[in-house]
Protein backbone atom coordinates (compact mmCIF):
# COMPACT_ATOMS: atom_id res chain seq x y z
CA UNK A 1 0.00 0.00 0.00
CA UNK A 2 3.00 2.13 0.62
CA UNK A 3 3.94 1.93 -3.13
CA UNK A 4 0.59 3.20 -4.47
CA UNK A 5 1.23 6.90 -3.78
CA UNK A 6 4.61 6.60 -5.43
CA UNK A 7 3.11 4.86 -8.48
CA UNK A 8 0.33 7.41 -8.70
CA UNK A 9 2.82 10.17 -8.45
CA UNK A 10 4.87 8.59 -11.26
CA UNK A 11 1.78 8.24 -13.42
CA UNK A 12 0.93 11.88 -12.91
CA UNK A 13 4.38 12.91 -14.03
CA UNK A 14 4.08 10.77 -17.14
CA UNK A 15 0.68 12.25 -17.92
CA UNK A 16 2.01 15.73 -17.47
CA UNK A 17 4.95 14.94 -19.74
CA UNK A 18 2.66 13.48 -22.40
CA UNK A 19 0.34 16.45 -22.11
CA UNK A 20 3.29 18.81 -22.42
CA UNK A 21 4.57 16.91 -25.48
CA UNK A 22 1.08 16.99 -26.98
CA UNK A 23 0.79 20.72 -26.37
CA UNK A 24 4.24 21.29 -27.80
CA UNK A 25 3.40 19.16 -30.87
CA UNK A 26 0.13 20.96 -31.38
CA UNK A 27 1.91 24.26 -31.01
CA UNK A 28 4.51 23.25 -33.59
CA UNK A 29 1.80 21.95 -35.90
CA UNK A 30 -0.20 25.19 -35.50
CA UNK A 31 2.90 27.25 -36.14
CA UNK A 32 3.68 25.24 -39.30
CA UNK A 33 0.09 25.63 -40.41
CA UNK A 34 0.28 29.37 -39.92
CA UNK A 35 3.53 29.47 -41.90
CA UNK A 36 2.04 27.47 -44.78
CA UNK A 37 -1.10 29.56 -44.75
CA UNK A 38 1.01 32.70 -44.87
CA UNK A 39 2.99 31.34 -47.81
CA UNK A 40 -0.23 30.41 -49.62
CA UNK A 41 -1.68 33.85 -49.03
CA UNK A 42 1.59 35.38 -50.26
CA UNK A 43 1.43 33.29 -53.46
CA UNK A 44 -2.17 34.34 -54.03
CA UNK A 45 -1.33 37.99 -53.44
CA UNK A 46 1.72 37.74 -55.70
CA UNK A 47 -0.36 36.07 -58.39
CA UNK A 48 -3.02 38.74 -58.10
CA UNK A 49 -0.31 41.43 -58.29
CA UNK A 50 1.14 39.78 -61.42
CA UNK A 51 -2.31 39.75 -63.04
CA UNK A 52 -2.86 43.39 -62.14
CA UNK A 53 0.58 44.30 -63.47
CA UNK A 54 -0.10 42.25 -66.64
CA UNK A 55 -3.38 44.11 -67.16
CA UNK A 56 -1.63 47.45 -66.63
CA UNK A 57 1.12 46.54 -69.10
CA UNK A 58 -1.43 45.28 -71.62
CA UNK A 59 -3.48 48.46 -71.28
CA UNK A 60 -0.33 50.54 -71.74
CA UNK A 61 0.64 48.54 -74.84
CA UNK A 62 -2.86 48.95 -76.31
CA UNK A 63 -2.65 52.69 -75.67
CA UNK A 64 0.78 52.77 -77.33
CA UNK A 65 -0.57 50.78 -80.27
CA UNK A 66 -3.34 53.34 -80.77
CA UNK A 67 -0.96 56.30 -80.47
CA UNK A 68 1.54 54.75 -82.90
CA UNK A 69 -1.31 54.21 -85.36
CA UNK A 70 -1.95 57.98 -85.44
CA UNK A 71 1.65 58.78 -86.40
CA UNK A 72 2.00 59.35 -90.15
CA UNK A 73 4.88 60.70 -92.21
CA UNK A 74 5.96 60.98 -95.83
CA UNK A 75 9.56 60.20 -94.88
CA UNK A 76 10.14 56.61 -96.04
CA UNK A 77 12.92 55.85 -93.55
CA UNK A 78 10.95 57.20 -90.60
CA UNK A 79 7.81 55.39 -91.75
CA UNK A 80 9.75 52.11 -91.86
CA UNK A 81 10.84 52.65 -88.21
CA UNK A 82 7.22 53.35 -87.22
CA UNK A 83 6.02 50.15 -88.91
CA UNK A 84 8.73 48.16 -87.10
CA UNK A 85 7.64 49.54 -83.71
CA UNK A 86 3.97 48.76 -84.48
CA UNK A 87 4.95 45.17 -85.22
CA UNK A 88 6.95 45.02 -81.98
CA UNK A 89 3.97 46.26 -79.95
CA UNK A 90 1.73 43.57 -81.48
CA UNK A 91 4.31 40.92 -80.50
CA UNK A 92 4.54 42.27 -76.92
CA UNK A 93 0.76 42.06 -76.58
CA UNK A 94 0.89 38.40 -77.60
CA UNK A 95 3.61 37.75 -75.00
CA UNK A 96 1.59 39.53 -72.30
CA UNK A 97 -1.33 37.21 -73.01
CA UNK A 98 0.84 34.11 -73.29
CA UNK A 99 2.86 34.74 -70.08
CA UNK A 100 0.19 36.39 -68.00
CA UNK A 101 1.28 34.57 -64.80
CA UNK A 102 5.02 35.05 -65.26
CA UNK A 103 6.10 38.03 -63.16
CA UNK A 104 9.56 38.14 -64.77
CA UNK A 105 8.16 38.34 -68.31
CA UNK A 106 5.53 40.88 -67.26
CA UNK A 107 8.21 43.02 -65.62
CA UNK A 108 10.30 42.80 -68.78
CA UNK A 109 7.32 43.76 -70.93
CA UNK A 110 6.69 46.76 -68.68
CA UNK A 111 10.23 48.04 -69.25
CA UNK A 112 9.91 47.54 -73.02
CA UNK A 113 6.59 49.40 -72.96
CA UNK A 114 8.22 52.33 -71.20
CA UNK A 115 11.07 52.33 -73.74
CA UNK A 116 8.58 52.32 -76.63
CA UNK A 117 6.75 55.29 -75.12
CA UNK A 118 9.99 57.29 -74.92
CA UNK A 119 10.79 56.33 -78.53
CA UNK A 120 7.28 57.41 -79.55
CA UNK A 121 7.86 60.84 -78.05
CA UNK A 122 11.03 61.09 -80.12
CA UNK A 123 9.04 60.12 -83.23
CA UNK A 124 6.49 62.85 -82.46
CA UNK A 125 9.27 65.46 -82.28
CA UNK A 126 10.77 64.21 -85.57
CA UNK A 127 7.42 64.21 -87.37
CA UNK A 128 6.58 67.69 -86.06
CA UNK A 129 9.97 68.93 -87.29
CA UNK A 130 9.43 67.33 -90.70
CA UNK A 131 5.91 68.75 -90.93
CA UNK A 132 7.21 72.20 -90.05
CA UNK A 133 9.97 71.86 -92.63
CA UNK A 134 7.46 70.62 -95.20
CA UNK A 135 5.15 73.55 -94.49
CA UNK A 136 8.09 75.91 -94.95
CA UNK A 137 9.06 74.21 -98.20
CA UNK A 138 5.44 74.28 -99.44
CA UNK A 139 5.15 77.96 -98.52
CA UNK A 140 8.42 78.72 -100.30
CA UNK A 141 7.31 76.67 -103.30
CA UNK A 142 3.99 78.52 -103.44
CA UNK A 143 5.84 81.83 -103.22
CA UNK A 144 8.23 80.78 -105.99
CA UNK A 145 5.26 79.61 -108.09
CA UNK A 146 3.47 82.91 -107.45
CA UNK A 147 6.60 84.87 -108.29
CA UNK A 148 7.12 82.73 -111.39
CA UNK A 149 3.50 83.28 -112.39
CA UNK A 150 3.94 87.03 -111.89
CA UNK A 151 7.14 87.04 -113.91
CA UNK A 152 5.45 84.92 -116.57
CA UNK A 153 2.60 87.42 -116.73
CA UNK A 154 5.13 90.23 -117.03
CA UNK A 155 7.00 88.31 -119.72
CA UNK A 156 3.77 87.61 -121.60
CA UNK A 157 2.80 91.27 -121.33
CA UNK A 158 6.23 92.33 -122.54
CA UNK A 159 5.99 89.83 -125.41
CA UNK A 160 2.54 91.13 -126.32
CA UNK A 161 3.72 94.73 -126.03
CA UNK A 162 6.76 93.86 -128.13
CA UNK A 163 4.60 92.08 -130.68
CA UNK A 164 2.15 94.99 -130.74
CA UNK A 165 5.06 97.41 -131.16
CA UNK A 166 6.54 95.25 -133.90
CA UNK A 167 3.16 95.08 -135.59
CA UNK A 168 2.82 98.83 -135.24
CA UNK A 169 6.29 99.31 -136.65
CA UNK A 170 5.60 96.72 -139.32
CA UNK A 171 2.35 98.43 -140.28
CA UNK A 172 3.99 101.81 -140.05
CA UNK A 173 6.84 100.68 -142.25
CA UNK A 174 4.52 99.50 -145.04
CA UNK A 175 4.97 101.68 -148.09
CA UNK A 176 1.98 103.27 -149.80
CA UNK A 177 1.42 103.84 -153.50
CA UNK A 178 0.03 107.37 -153.56
CA UNK A 179 -2.06 108.81 -156.43
CA UNK A 180 -1.99 105.67 -158.57
CA UNK A 181 -3.15 106.09 -162.19
CA UNK A 182 -3.34 103.85 -165.24
CA UNK A 183 -3.20 104.82 -168.93
CA UNK A 184 -3.46 102.89 -172.14
CA UNK A 185 -0.52 103.85 -174.36
CA UNK A 186 0.85 103.20 -177.82
CA UNK A 187 4.30 104.14 -179.06
CA UNK A 188 5.43 106.22 -182.02
CA UNK A 189 8.76 107.31 -183.46
CA UNK A 190 10.42 103.98 -182.94
CA UNK A 191 9.02 103.53 -179.47
CA UNK A 192 10.34 106.76 -178.03
CA UNK A 193 7.05 108.64 -177.92
CA UNK A 194 4.08 107.60 -175.79
CA UNK A 195 0.60 108.33 -177.00
CA UNK A 196 -2.38 107.90 -174.66
CA UNK A 197 -5.38 105.99 -175.99
CA UNK A 198 -8.51 104.43 -174.54
CA UNK A 199 -9.24 102.20 -177.54
CA UNK A 200 -8.46 98.63 -176.69
CA UNK A 201 -7.45 97.79 -180.25
CA UNK A 202 -4.74 100.50 -180.21
CA UNK A 203 -3.35 99.93 -176.70
CA UNK A 204 0.09 98.33 -176.69
CA UNK A 205 0.77 98.63 -172.94
CA UNK A 206 -0.92 99.79 -169.77
CA UNK A 207 1.18 102.37 -167.96
CA UNK A 208 0.73 102.35 -164.18
CA UNK A 209 2.11 105.43 -162.40
CA UNK A 210 2.27 106.21 -158.67
CA UNK A 211 4.47 107.64 -155.96
CA UNK A 212 5.91 105.45 -153.21
CA UNK A 213 5.30 107.80 -150.32
CA UNK A 214 7.81 109.05 -147.79
CA UNK A 215 8.26 106.71 -144.79
CA UNK A 216 11.04 107.39 -142.29
CA UNK A 217 10.76 104.05 -140.45
CA UNK A 218 10.72 101.87 -143.59
CA UNK A 219 13.87 100.02 -144.52
CA UNK A 220 16.03 101.72 -147.10
CA UNK A 221 17.25 99.88 -150.16
CA UNK A 222 16.06 98.18 -153.29
CA UNK A 223 12.36 97.38 -153.51
CA UNK A 224 10.62 95.26 -156.10
CA UNK A 225 7.21 96.56 -157.09
CA UNK A 226 4.71 94.23 -158.77
CA UNK A 227 1.63 95.23 -160.78
CA UNK A 228 -1.22 92.74 -160.88
CA UNK A 229 -3.99 93.29 -163.47
CA UNK A 230 -7.32 91.47 -163.66
CA UNK A 231 -8.77 91.65 -167.20
CA UNK A 232 -12.45 92.32 -168.00
CA UNK A 233 -13.01 88.59 -168.54
CA UNK A 234 -11.70 87.76 -165.01
CA UNK A 235 -8.25 86.52 -166.01
CA UNK A 236 -4.93 87.66 -164.63
CA UNK A 237 -2.67 89.40 -167.10
CA UNK A 238 0.76 87.77 -167.24
CA UNK A 239 3.54 86.87 -169.63
CA UNK A 240 3.16 83.17 -168.93
CA UNK A 241 0.90 81.34 -166.42
CA UNK A 242 3.65 79.59 -164.46
CA UNK A 243 5.19 79.79 -160.96
CA UNK A 244 7.90 82.21 -162.07
CA UNK A 245 5.27 84.85 -162.77
CA UNK A 246 3.48 84.66 -159.42
CA UNK A 247 3.67 87.05 -156.48
CA UNK A 248 2.58 86.73 -152.83
CA UNK A 249 0.30 89.38 -151.40
CA UNK A 250 -1.89 89.74 -148.29
CA UNK A 251 -1.52 86.05 -147.41
CA UNK A 252 -2.35 84.80 -150.92
CA UNK A 253 -0.67 84.86 -154.30
CA UNK A 254 -1.46 85.43 -157.97
CA UNK A 255 0.07 86.23 -161.34
CA UNK A 256 1.66 89.60 -161.95
CA UNK A 257 1.68 91.55 -165.22
CA UNK A 258 4.97 93.38 -164.62
CA UNK A 259 7.55 94.15 -161.96
CA UNK A 260 10.22 96.79 -161.43
CA UNK A 261 13.12 97.26 -159.02
CA UNK A 262 13.49 100.71 -157.52
CA UNK A 263 15.87 102.34 -155.07
CA UNK A 264 13.99 103.65 -152.04
CA UNK A 265 15.53 106.16 -149.61
CA UNK A 266 12.60 106.91 -147.29
CA UNK A 267 11.33 109.75 -149.48
CA UNK A 268 8.68 110.19 -152.19
CA UNK A 269 9.73 108.15 -155.20
CA UNK A 270 8.00 108.32 -158.59
CA UNK A 271 7.41 104.97 -160.26
CA UNK A 272 6.17 104.05 -163.75
CA UNK A 273 5.52 100.44 -164.66
CA UNK A 274 4.60 99.34 -168.20
CA UNK A 275 2.49 96.18 -168.47
CA UNK A 276 2.39 94.23 -171.75
CA UNK A 277 -0.23 91.74 -172.89
CA UNK A 278 0.79 88.69 -174.92
CA UNK A 279 -2.74 88.80 -176.38
CA UNK A 280 -4.66 91.80 -177.79
CA UNK A 281 -6.30 94.00 -175.19
CA UNK A 282 -10.09 93.69 -175.02
CA UNK A 283 -12.62 96.35 -174.18
CA UNK A 284 -13.76 96.62 -170.57
CA UNK A 285 -12.55 97.49 -167.10
CA UNK A 286 -9.09 96.39 -165.87
CA UNK A 287 -8.56 96.17 -162.10
CA UNK A 288 -5.02 97.02 -161.01
CA UNK A 289 -3.23 96.17 -157.73
CA UNK A 290 0.19 97.53 -156.78
CA UNK A 291 2.18 95.13 -154.56
CA UNK A 292 5.33 95.76 -152.50
CA UNK A 293 6.83 93.65 -149.68
CA UNK A 294 4.02 91.06 -150.11
CA UNK A 295 1.35 93.69 -149.39
CA UNK A 296 -1.08 95.47 -151.69
CA UNK A 297 0.02 99.09 -151.26
CA UNK A 298 -2.36 100.68 -153.75
CA UNK A 299 -4.90 100.04 -156.49
CA UNK A 300 -6.52 101.71 -159.44
CA UNK A 301 -8.35 100.77 -162.65
CA UNK A 302 -8.70 101.63 -166.28
CA UNK A 303 -11.56 101.13 -168.75
CA UNK A 304 -10.77 100.54 -172.42
CA UNK A 305 -13.32 100.95 -175.19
Amino acid sequence: MENQPEEKKSNNKLFIMLLALLLIGNGIFFWLWLQERGRANTVVVEKQNVIIERDNVKADLLDLQQQYATLQTNDKSLQADLDAKRTQIAELLEQAEKHKNDSYIISKLKKESETLRKIMQHFVVQIDSLNTANKTIIAEKEKVSADLHTEKDKSNKLSKDKEALQNTISLGSVLKAENPTALGVKFKSGGNKEVETTKASRVEKIKVSFILGENKIAKKGTRTVFVRITTPDGKELCKSPDEDNMVKFNGGKGFYAAKQDISYNNEDTSVNVFCSNPNPFIAGKYLIDIICDDVVVGNTSITLK
